[in-house]
């Protein structure tokens, strides 16, 4: 298990399958403690299945079956909260969007990152301990 500060610079590449565990002097209710295939652990609960992340809200139930097939449209629940920036945690391997979904978030002015989903989860904890409007969408399903 690799424990991971948010001061602390990682070194280590995380292998797929390795819980990952994230402390923080400050823990909010949306805060992502812990993420492994399968789940992920955001303030005392755990969660198994995916969610997306605002920095005062989860939403469950989020079904995204293809990324190559994810449209701005799938988002508009997300998007109707106007996010500075959405960070989209793809799994345990990193895919690309459609690039129509990356100009189309860009057209909203709205950064739109992507990367594995423990990424995504540190990614996430730093923005929102820097006070920034973000969002994530994290797939937890191996």
């Amino acid at each position: 298990m690799l424990t991971v500060r948010s001061n602390e610079r990682i070194r280590q590449s995380v292998f797929a399958g390795v819980p990952v565990n994230f402390t923080r002097d400050q823990i909010s209710a949306v805060t992502v403690r812990q993420v492994e295939p399968g789940a992920i652990q955001i303030g005392d609960e755990t969660i198994a299945e995916n969610v997306v992340l605002f920095r005062d809200e989860i939403q469950r139930g989020i079904s995204i079956g293809n990324v190559a097939a994810l449209q701005v449209q799938d988002l508009h629940d997300l998007l109707s909260r106007h996010p500075e920036i959405v960070i989209f945690g793809t799994g345990w391997k990193p895919q690309r969007p459609p690039r129509e979904l990356v100009f189309a978030m860009a057209r909203r002015g709205i950064g739109f990152e992507t990367m594995d989903t423990p990424a995504a989860c540190r990614t996430f904890n730093i923005l929102v301990s820097e006070g920034r409007d973000a969002a994530a969408i994290l797939i937890i399903a191996e």
